[in-house]
């Protein structure tokens, strides 16, 4: 690897409990419990890229939040930013879709957990922004509540001041917006926009999300067209970065993978076409890969074709965390040149 960053992920952790096999809730007598959420699975994607991914976080003070800080640290994951308080952990049930029928996520004890109601004084922005390079962070968590927001605002802020990058991955979830949801989320986005020096998003957070127009139909080429709008208008942003998927009749998925940068943009030539183990935390793979290059000085074309790979071989592994390191995502890339596909 070319350069080792101190790389932080401001996110909830979350306890995933997941349904064995295809069951649903309604039939099945037992769960598995991991933990995970987007903070969580970009801080080791990038330790596992040979970085020190941080996280920047709040567990309750129990036994819960110990079990939790056991299983990070398992992942590589340094906790040094990481706040005791409070007395729950957010929950999501996960039902594996098969065949016609979607994959399903029900959240429980999100806004009551030790990470949401964490208090104005629990962070100290300026210690963590001058300890590390670069801040990611995600619209999952900038749709929980104002007190959380405030804290990704003043951090964002307090990383800009020193010097440090942001990074900001759109992930809207209308179901935590709620009604109204696009018009509730825009002026947030747009104030994280405004901090952000590289971002996740793609055509339909820029139509629908920030209320751009086109006439195009075609995905991609509504991408070309809005692209330079978005560079133009928050004019901090270096990076813009995202994916297309397309779910095929045999169930399987393809993806391309794109990248904006300087007023350039690169896709991946082919889209990569591969079955499906366990799709959640996908994106927060390809996040990691865009992030991991950048850092690397990678060529655009090298770092997309990285962060599509690495958000391929996610949905080979069960659970959220991408666990491949870059020697596995390096060797898959050469693999799908000679015309392979990892599956």
């Amino acid at each position: 690897m070319a350069n080792r960053a101190r790389v932080a992920s401001f996110g909830e952790v979350m306890m995933r409990l997941q349904v064995p096999g295809y069951e649903l809730l309604s039939q099945a007598d037992s769960l598995r419990y991991s933990f995970s959420g987007t903070g969580v699975n970009v801080a080791s994607a990038l330790a596992r890229f040979g970085h020190e991914g941080i996280l920047i976080s709040r567990l309750p003070d129990n036994a819960l939040g110990e079990a939790a800080a056991a299983n990070l640290r398992k992942l590589g994951i340094s906790m040094e930013y990481v706040s005791r308080g409070g007395n729950y952990l957010g929950m999501y049930f996960l039902e594996s879709g098969f065949g016609a029928r979607p994959g399903r996520v029900t959240y429980s004890n999100r806004q009551e957990s030790s990470f949401n109601t964490a208090p104005s004084a629990v962070y100290d922005y300026e210690a963590i922004a001058a300890g590390v390079e670069l801040v990611h962070f995600c619209g999952i968590t900038l749709a929980m509540n104002d007190g959380v927001r405030q804290h990704m605002f003043k951090l964002a802020e307090a990383v800009k001041r020193n010097g440090g990058m942001v990074v900001f991955d759109c992930n809207y979830r209308p179901t935590h917006w709620g009604d109204g949801g696009y018009a509730k989320a825009k002026p947030h986005y747009e104030q994280m926009l405004q901090l952000s020096d590289i971002v996740m998003m793609n055509e339909r957070d820029m139509i629908h999300i920030l209320g751009m127009s086109t006439d195009r139909t075609d995905r991609l080429e509504q991408l070309k067209e809005l692209l330079p709008q978005v560079a133009q208008r928050f004019a901090g942003i270096s990076v813009i970065a995202g994916t297309h998927r397309t779910i095929n009749g045999d169930n399987t998925h393809s993806l391309r993978g794109f990248l904006y940068r300087h007023g350039v943009l690169t896709i991946t030539p082919e889209p990569l076409t591969f079955a499906v183990y366990d799709r959640i935390g996908a994106g927060d793979a390809f996040a990691s890969g865009i992030i991991h290059g950048e850092l690397s000085a990678y060529e655009p074309k090298r770092t997309v074709r990285f962060a599509a790979a690495a958000a391929m071989l996610a949905h080979t592994v069960v659970g959220d965390t991408p666990m491949s390191t870059e020697r596995e995502i390096e060797r898959a890339m050469a693999e799908l040149a000679n015309g392979d596909v990892i599956r």
